[in-house]
């Protein structure tokens, strides 16, 4: 979409706000509102300016000015606002006007500018399963001398016996029991409907959506792959709308690994492919799980790299509450056709050559997409360029069951690391297949890791409510 066209939009719809918005390392969304009146084809060549010393992990206050430097394709009517509101993303640069190193969407687009300077191929898209909880109450409170959360769902499988004004309805999902019920267990069909809805009006393509396995309104939606840094756009708006159509419904959507003890959390099962000019490179028919040899060599990438890489996709304190064995979290550090106990999965069910893909099922919502889907794409180019063979490893394919097998069996196999200071030594260790072509310096990968041990460190020092249980009489 041009300017133009961006200027032409605003009056045709009655545009009263136009609301630019960046991502910061957290991978939040933030933004800042001009009034229509106030925007014009001088606005995205000057870019709106901002304070980037509040922002965690950005400036000093010696050199907080920035600029967002708005990408008119980004452009979407916003679903909630009373006033009619235009929603853009943009790029962060320098008040000098270069494109700022720290910026998590530019090095995104980097990722997708180094990739065709390879000569592997022209294009990777990735297709994210990003899923969350829906709750109707939500507490939590940190003090000197409380620590405590509490969350409710009506139909969590703790309430079969609460009394409720009217009678209790029953239907209650069981604990690991909501994958895919019909009404009236799954008694969130309409608003998962209704957040589809407000995505595809706001241009994302909806596949489906469904129930998830674990208790107390557990859901996944499913829209269309893309590129990398536009799926890594659709997912901050696919966050905003979910988030805030709970919101309309009297409910709270959490995006959260791991917000209940005792049952599955929530992943973002990753899906990439590479294509060069419109052809498919991951397809060999009659090869295992039709895949090409360069496809298993960015396996080996991501399988190799995948300690440093998890700092990244998996990069808050409660990611590692969901990777435990047990609950369906893919903890094994191998690959294999079709089994989701499997670190990397490659699906085989109605798959076609341009269909062929894999699935990098560790990663969470917490992570900043734009990291995320860069770091996962630089780890599988850098498995092609040292054609780095997962098999040879000891990576696999495993195609049984890991968690049944018996300890000795496990023993070979690696796991990913336990604790998010884990993940940040792995990539303090490995983090020069980031930095090819420029796409991460050295200076983002130390500052975000100085800013995540920061998060690991004020989890790590408060007191935990299970810890009466455990030393109160010592």
């Amino acid at each position: 979409m041009s300017v133009q066209n961006v200027l032409n939009l605003i009056k045709e719809k009655n545009i009263e706000w136009v609301d630019f918005r960046f991502v910061g390392l957290s991978g939040k969304a933030q933004h800042i509102s001009l009034p229509a009146t106030e925007v014009d084809e001088e606005t995205f060549v000057n870019g709106v300016a901002f304070d980037g010393s509040s922002i965690p992990g950005f400036r000093g206050i010696e050199q907080s000015d920035m600029v967002m430097m708005p990408d008119t394709e980004t452009a979407y009517i916003d679903p909630f606002t009373a006033h009619p509101t235009l929603i853009i993303m943009s790029n962060i640069h320098t008040p000098e006007g270069d494109r700022y190193d720290r910026d998590p969407r530019s090095i995104a687009q980097k990722a997708e500018e180094y990739l065709q300077t390879t000569g592997v191929g022209t294009t990777a898209f990735f297709a994210p399963e990003s899923e969350f909880f829906i709750f109707d109450d939500v507490r939590f409170e940190n003090g000197m001398n409380k620590s405590y959360f509490e969350v409710d769902s009506e139909e969590a499988g703790w309430n079969t016996a609460r009394k409720e004004e009217g009678g209790n309805l029953g239907y209650k999902v069981p604990v690991k029991g909501g994958y895919v019920p019909v009404a009236p267990m799954d008694s969130q069909q309409d608003i998962r409907s209704e957040m589809c809805n407000k995505l595809a009006d706001a241009g994302l393509r909806i596949e489906r959506h469904h129930h998830e396995v674990a208790t107390a309104g557990q859901a996944e939606i499913n829209f269309r792959f893309d590129t990398l840094t536009k799926t890594a756009d659709n997912l901050l708006k696919y966050k905003y709308i979910v988030a805030n159509t709970a919101r309309e419904y009297g409910k709270v959507a959490t995006f959260m690994p791991k917000p209940l003890f005792g049952d599955n959390g929530s992943g973002m099962h990753v899906h990439m492919s590479i294509f060069n000019e419109g052809n498919p490179l991951f397809y060999e028919k009659g090869a295992y799980a039709n895949l090409s040899e360069l496809a298993i060599n960015y396996i080996g990438g991501i399988l190799y790299h995948a300690p440093a890489l998890i700092a990244l996709t998996n990069p808050s304190t409660n990611s590692f509450k969901r990777l435990v064995p047990g609950y369906e979290a893919p903890v094994n550090l191998v690959f294999s056709k079709g089994n989701r106990s499997a670190a990397v999965r490659i699906p085989i069910a109605a798959v076609t050559p341009k269909g062929c893909r894999i699935e990098f099922r560790t990663p969470d919502s917490t992570a900043n997409p734009y990291l995320a889907f860069a770091a996962m794409l630089m780890a599988g180019l850098d498995g092609i360029k040292k054609k780095i063979d997962p098999r040879a490893l000891g990576y696999g394919p495993f195609d049984t069951n890991i968690y049944e097998m018996s300890d000795a069996e496990k023993a070979e196999i690696r796991s990913v690391p336990g604790t998010l200071d884990e993940a940040l030594d792995a990539l303090a260790a490995d983090s020069e297949f980031l930095t090819e072509g420029g796409v991460f310096t050295q200076d983002f990968i130390d500052n975000y890791i100085e800013l995540k041990r920061g998060e690991a460190k004020a989890v790590a020092i408060r007191i935990h409510p299970h810890e009466y249980n455990l030393y109160f009489d010592c």
